[in-house]
């Protein structure tokens, strides 16, 4: 089986600082991951190379069908939209209601039919429990609540990897547990999740490979 991510001895730098070195991974279709380390080690920047925010300087870098290490700028918006990306501060547009965030979506990646774009925009409500709660507009959310939309944001084109960066970090702990359990559950429904986090209660309870940013360099724990 071909990985949804593979890197060979990849550098990764910002500012023509080393942020990362010699990092070599790999992501099987349906697994569930979490990527660990201290802030400022690395995390969100390898996540970012992955949907082409930051670069890759060296080495062999592959997400999906696509070489990250030799991209053109005109492949980016195509890998992306096989890309979920579910972020910590959420960044759901504040002046349409949860529907409509999500058409907003939906239509910037070129879906065009009324009937498909309810029809998908419910499905994936209802997959992650917020169909009852689709008016409402952000403020009116719980924190939690959000990060359910933002998930729901992340499934709507059926994207074969989701990038989660510190998704619970500005919930409670009950919250964060429902979080996690919702992206476990989308993983073992075939979705490569990676899930950044500082909270290692969360990885005994919902065990997954963990990969750490450390000294520059990321390993296997």
């Amino acid at each position: 089986m071909t990985p949804i991510v593979d890197y060979r001895d990849v550098l990764v730098t910002r500012n023509d600082l080393i942020v990362l070195k010699d990092v070599t991974f790999s992501l099987d279709k349906g697994e569930f991951s979490y990527l660990i380390g201290k802030v400022g080690s690395g995390k969100s920047s390898l996540m970012k190379t992955m949907y082409a925010e930051v670069p890759v300087d060296e080495g062999d870098a592959r997400v999906l069908d696509f070489d990250i290490s030799h991209l053109k700028r005109r492949q980016i918006p195509y890998l992306r939209r096989q890309i979920g990306i579910v972020f910590q501060d959420f960044q759901l547009l504040t002046d349409r209601s949860a529907h409509d965030n999500l058409e907003f979506v939906l239509r910037a990646t070129g879906w065009t039919h009324k009937a498909a774009i309810a029809e998908r925009i419910e499905e994936v409500l209802t997959r992650v429990g917020m169909v009852k709660k689709s008016y409402k507009m952000p403020h009116e959310l719980s924190g939690g609540e959000q990060q359910r939309i933002v998930i729901a944001r992340a499934l709507l084109n059926k994207p074969q990897l989701i990038l989660a960066d510190e998704p619970t970090g500005n919930l409670d702990p009950d919250t964060s547990h429902q979080i996690v359990a919702l992206l476990h559950n989308i993983a073992a429904k075939g979705t490569t999740v990676l899930m950044a986090t500082h909270n290692l209660q969360l990885i005994s309870e919902f065990p997954g490979r963990v990969l750490k940013c450390e000294g520059k360099r990321l390993v296997q724990c």
